[in-house]
């Protein structure tokens, strides 16, 4: 059975194809996103549909995957295959639901701490119990960008790179040590406080900036761009049964 998963963020609006359990194709879709998605859908013929949004999208959207497919939206009253013991579970955004779903269909009855490198970095934990315990949220790599050019009189908005230097030798890339040395370090510093208190767990980093910081992590992760789409999949398994 084709399915086809939406992860509609705060920077991107995408869409998978899963051709039974394996991931065929992901797609950045265009600005008028109701006529790409009817022409991939009439392209790929998915049978099920799932759509994970953390933003106001218009509603004609929902009505044409729920026209030409067995349609679910994630939010808090989905199945999902992990609990949530403590806290608000309604106020749990989409995509952190997709990732921990991700973690729990990728490493069951294991100790999972899973990571979104979004407009914000998110830190979930999923104990081997399958309890989503919560995590903490920072503001992401463009935020932090954006943030030093606009709280500022004379710093300029600069473009991230991979290949920074630890010791900037200009403006440019002492923002860009700051910011992509400074969230490494952060990352692996919430990883080791994680290790202090649970022991031995996995580590999945997700997200579109993953080529820029892997590189800088010293911990032994599990690295997948495309991690929320593999969770929105399983999530779609138990809603569109």
């Amino acid at each position: 059975m084709n399915t086809i998963c939406l992860d509609f963020g705060n920077t991107r609006l995408k869409a998978a194809f899963f051709q039974e359990d394996r991931l065929k194709e992901v797609t950045i879709l265009d600005a008028n996103v109701h006529d790409h998605l009817k022409q991939l859908i009439e392209q790929f013929k998915p049978e099920r549909s799932i759509l994970s949004s953390v933003i106001n999208h218009d509603p004609s959207i929902e009505q044409l995957l729920a026209t030409t497919t067995r349609y679910h939206k994630l939010s808090n009253v989905s199945k999902i295959p992990f609990t949530i013991p403590v806290g608000k579970p309604e106020t749990v955004g989409a995509d952190r639901l997709a990732i921990c779903a991700a973690s729990v269909y990728l490493f069951p009855k294991q100790n999972n701490l899973a990571i979104g490198l979004g407009s914000c970095i998110t830190f979930n934990f999923i104990n081997q119990h399958h309890e989503f315990l919560g995590g903490s949220i920072s503001p992401g790599m463009e935020m932090r960008f954006r943030a030093m050019h606009q709280f500022t009189a004379r710093l300029p908005l600069v473009e991230a790179d991979w290949n920074v230097p630890l010791i900037g030798y200009d403006t440019k890339t002492n923002l860009q040590s700051g910011v992509v040395l400074g969230m490494a370090a952060e990352i692996d510093g919430m990883i080791e406080l994680y290790e202090k208190r649970y022991g031995n767990f996995n580590v999945l980093l997700t997200g579109g900036d993953i080529r820029i910081f892997e590189p800088h992590l010293k911990n032994k992760i599990f690295a997948d761009p495309e991690l929320i789409f593999k969770g929105l999949y399983a999530i779609s398994q138990i809603n569109n049964a």
